[in-house]
């Protein structure tokens, strides 16, 4: 038992949310007779909220820092109008629309980032009023009218990596990219483990290391199999490739890098950040601009997904965003929370979504079932934290990357 403790990071409720989502896949799986883990729907799970994960990893570093972005969803809205009427008016290519529905998320950010971290306007306000002028601003531009994008543009939210290598059933691609990601993982723990016994650590020990890490590739190489073998010209989603790309991105910057511990310092505690020499402005500036860019490029996702741009697009994101952040285990009073953390949360939405869908639940039992999930999820923390324990979700994702306010305070205090 005590192995087995060790296995999942030296308390079995560390990894809670993992086993809440396993649950839920298995039940699924059960209810649906085998529908859930379907190749196909495996993939239709990933492609169909890559832009909701994307738009949960930048709100999990806004809620971090201790704010919130309510204007997520009309950003998208505005940045995937304007690209597409761009491509289909101005006759740009779609990598050029790329980087302009990137060019708006910047301004639009460093617009509210100004009001936020120059002016001192609370985030909440400025991003409510965002969601207002960037919804009209979407329905202005467009008229209220759908535009359609192009083929080329289409690829980076409907299509799929293309077959390679000899035929052997399954997508090669996506196979190679699995393993890939396994030997990456193993590389970095070894590399880490022989790190800490150079500088003399406490190092864990090898046979839980190995039986934990078997565990994780198995589960990786469990779905690029089922992504591999669905029908042909079905694999990975390229949404799904972006959204893998920015985890590992945003999760070596928030836990790895100077800006991303002060982004907890100042969530933490701002005045003691600033008291350490973190410049607060400019943290806050950042986190709100990288909210827009990653809102852009979520709303380009769509976009590309649908095969246009619509005037309701976006409509009630932000919350589906927030929700995936609060499952994931971060806190409301900010300083607390980890961009895997907050994927995991929205795979767990996902598969929620998803599972009830296939069994045929409408839509307003379904809005029930998400709110009771997420005002437990959250109130099962609160209760934790009431009993003089630790954060229970901060415990889950503390073997992710996760920091506590405390270290990352100190950490600060030793760099100034």
């Amino acid at each position: 038992m005590n192995k087995l403790k060790e296995i999942f990071g030296g308390d079995t409720r560390q990894f809670g949310m993992i086993f809440a989502l396993v649950f839920l896949i298995v039940l699924f799986q059960f209810l649906t007779d085998g529908l859930t883990l379907d190749p196909g729907n495996v993939i239709n799970i990933f492609q169909g909220n890559s832009y909701i994960l994307v738009m949960a990893i930048g709100m999990v570093l806004v809620i971090i820092a201790g704010h919130i972005d309510l204007s997520v969803g009309s950003i998208a809205a505005f940045a995937g109008i304007v690209v597409a009427i761009a491509m289909r008016d101005w006759g740009i290519p779609w990598w050029l629309g790329i980087l302009l529905g990137l060019g708006i998320g910047a301004v639009v950010g460093a617009w509210q980032g100004f009001w936020v971290a120059i002016v001192g306007i609370p985030a909440f306000i400025v991003t409510l009023a965002g969601m207002l002028i960037f919804r009209g601003a979407n329905q202005y531009v467009g008229k209220s009218n759908t535009v359609p994008v192009g083929e080329d543009f289409q690829r980076i939210g409907a299509g799929y990596l293309p077959e390679l290598g000899p035929a052997t059933g399954y997508n090669n691609p996506t196979i190679i990219i699995g393993v890939l990601v396994c030997a990456a993982i193993v590389f970095g723990v070894v590399r880490n483990r022989r790190n800490q016994k150079k500088i003399g650590a406490v190092i864990e020990d090898s046979r839980v290391t190995w039986i934990r890490l078997a565990l994780i590739c198995i589960a990786i190489l469990a779905v690029a199999f089922l992504m591999a073998s669905g029908r042909r010209g079905t694999s990975l989603p390229i949404s799904a490739l972006i959204l893998g790309g920015l985890v590992l991105l945003y999760g070596f910057i928030s836990t790895r890098t100077i800006i991303g511990r002060h982004v907890y310092a100042v969530g933490g505690n701002r005045h003691a950040a600033e008291l350490s020499g973190v410049r607060s402005k400019r943290v806050n500036f950042l986190v709100m601009m990288n909210m827009a860019i990653l809102a852009s490029l979520a709303g380009m996702m769509f976009v590309a997904r649908s095969n246009a741009s619509g005037p309701f697009d976006g409509v009630g994101w932000e919350l589906d965003a927030i929700a995936a952040v609060f499952i994931g285990g971060a806190a409301v009073t900010g300083g607390v929370g980890t961009v895997v953390g907050a994927v995991i949360g929205g795979l767990v939405m996902a598969v929620l979504n998803n599972g009830l869908q296939l069994l045929g639940v409408g839509a307003d039992m379904t809005q029930i079932i998400k709110g009771l999930v997420l005002l437990v999820a959250v109130a099962f923390d609160v209760y934790n934290k009431s009993q003089g324990r630790r954060s229970l979700v901060g415990l889950m994702m503390k073997n992710f990357g996760g920091r506590a306010t405390q270290e990352t305070s100190d950490t600060v205090k030793q760099e100034s």
